[in-house]
């Protein structure tokens, strides 16, 4: 059966570095960045282009999930509401197994890991008094919490892979 990974977390909380590292260690699979599908100028977030948003990412995940070259897809995006995952899962169709990770960090690591990103020039501002209020919020979800406070992209991948096996 396909599998399919959410890999959850608040910005800066090392989704996309750990799902570099993820789709390394279980080929076959596809990866997508939901922020690839939130890459526009300018940037609205609006009823209208969160539904068109979630509608380009559920096709998207749709196709992956179809095409018999990937026995794995790897999903990430800022998913801080149980209501987000719900609709994406409601508008796929299919067999699969998904797991749900959520990518969590004590403040002072977020700050730190968002204040480098501003540094170079990889964020703005904003995204810090946007981030750190959603810590929180990853303890209400259905999903299984990993603390990324000490680990490298490439230790979470592992850590993910280890859950996997032993489900």
């Amino acid at each position: 059966m396909k599998r399919l990974i959410f890999v959850n977390g608040t910005m800066g909380a090392g989704k996309t570095a750990t799902c570099r590292e993820l789709k390394k260690l279980l080929p076959p699979c596809a990866f997508l960045d939901g922020d690839w599908c939130w890459d526009m100028e300018p940037f609205q977030v609006t009823e209208e282009t969160k539904a068109m948003v979630q509608e380009n990412i559920a096709f998207l995940l749709g196709q992956f999930l179809r095409c018999p070259a990937y026995e794995t897809v790897i999903f990430c995006w800022v998913m801080h509401e149980q209501s987000i995952i719900d609709e994406l899962k409601r508008r796929l169709r299919g067999r699969y197994q998904l797991r749900v990770f959520a990518l969590v960090c004590d403040e002072a690591e977020l700050r730190r890991r968002i204040e480098s990103d501003i540094a170079r020039g990889l964020r703005t501002p904003d995204v810090l008094e946007r981030s750190l209020p959603r810590l929180k919020l990853y303890d209400a979800l259905d999903a299984q919490r990993i603390d990324v406070t000490r680990l490298t992209p490439a230790q979470t991948a592992a850590a993910i892979v280890n859950s996997l096996q032993q489900h």
